[in-house]
């Protein structure tokens, strides 16, 4: 639509809404769907509904679908694209028997300057990469730069804060403060660092990466990485290493939980979708687990050596 310079128009170009922008949405029809069997226009989706099907994706040996989307006649599986009042999706999609995919935007004729987020982006890392501004502000300023220059709406900007995961990491940063402060962090350390002592080299790195990957799905892995550092950091002083490589392996196994639905969003976001179990995820992430490690271990020697 942006690249033809088309747009919606008329009655379904808002839904019959005119209050609401109107909202497309992704969605999975499910086994007992009313849509199975129907075709948009036979079942009479925007009358009864007042919802556009807009498209239609099937996984199919016999390539794409050649029809228009209104006279497909839907499964079981079919993933669609419906456009109507973002208030009564939920309850249309509850009616309807469809499960809504994770959100992601959408812009029906919408066109975004795609050059100017990407000059944003270098001129961030440029910034920081000569050491001219300081990590946190010249991404904030980035950030700021998408709204003043129009990237990216101000609704969508505030749509996308998580205020629960700013609450915590608020609270977690005077709590690594004080394990830092109070001597706790030495304390854990000093226990570790007795393990740590019959080890090599390898095998210590190898525990702290171990700590943070089983710390991870308790906690998140943005506070992992504040609960840890101070204690990696204090881990590879005692034990007379450089505390570069212990950081970094707090970082990657802060970001390597895959052996839980919980320890991170994106897993959380697959497993109502993907119908999985919570026993699913450590029969794959166990071994991709192992493999990180196997892997980060001596990546990591390479990069920073322990001394």
């Amino acid at each position: 639509m942006a690249q033809a310079g088309l747009s919606v128009t008329g009655k379904r170009g808002d839904a019959g809404d005119a209050s609401e922008a109107a909202e497309a949405i992704e969605a999975v029809i499910g086994e007992n769907s009313i849509l199975v069997g129907w075709s948009a226009q036979r079942l009479g989706l925007f009358d009864r509904y007042n919802v556009n099907l807009l498209a239609v994706s099937r996984k199919s040996n016999r390539g794409n679908l050649k029809q228009r989307p209104g006279s497909i006649a839907l499964r079981t599986g079919d993933v669609i694209v419906l456009q109507g009042s973002r208030a009564a999706m939920p309850e249309i999609l509850r009616e309807l028997g469809c499960l809504p995919l994770a959100e992601r935007p959408i812009l029906l004729g919408s066109v975004r300057r795609g050059i100017v987020p990407v000059m944003v982006l270098l001129l961030a890392m440029g910034a920081t990469a000569t050491g001219t501004v300081p990590v946190a502000i010249a991404f904030f300023a980035a950030a700021v730069a998408m709204v003043v220059l129009g990237v990216i709406p101000l609704r969508e900007v505030y749509g996308a804060i998580d205020g629960p995961i700013l609450v915590m990491l608020a609270a977690l940063i005077p709590v690594s403060d004080s394990l830092r402060s109070s001597g706790a962090t030495d304390v854990i350390a000093g226990w570790l660092g007795q393990v740590g002592a019959t080890l090599p080299g390898y095998g210590a790195l190898g525990l702290i990466l171990v700590v943070a990957m089983a710390i991870t799905p308790f906690l998140n892995n943005a506070a992992t990485v504040l609960v840890m550092a101070p204690i990696a950091a204090g881990f590879a002083t005692t034990l007379g290493y450089r505390p570069e490589a212990f950081l970094m392996a707090v970082a990657i196994g802060a970001g390597c939980d895959f052996l839980t639905p919980i320890g991170h969003q994106c897993n959380t976001l697959v497993m109502g979708p993907g119908g999985y179990r919570f026993s699913d995820y450590p029969r794959l992430g166990l071994p991709l687990s192992v493999l990180v490690i196997v892997v980060a271990i001596p990546t990591l020697m390479l990069v920073w050596p322990l001394r």
